[in-house]
């Protein structure tokens, strides 16, 4: 069987992912903190 080369992947497609990839992150993080404070009792800290 033969081998083929690795593709080298350009910087310019990585910079949006690398974006995309963040912007998901942070969205997905304030949604599930939202979701722990919605299940916290109104009088509860911690």
């Amino acid at each position: 069987m033969e081998r083929k080369p690795p593709k080298t992947k350009g910087t310019k497609g990585d910079e949006g992912r690398e974006a995309r990839l963040k912007a998901a992150l942070k969205a997905n993080l304030a949604r599930r903190k939202a979701q722990a404070r919605a299940r916290k009792p109104a009088g509860e800290r911690g």
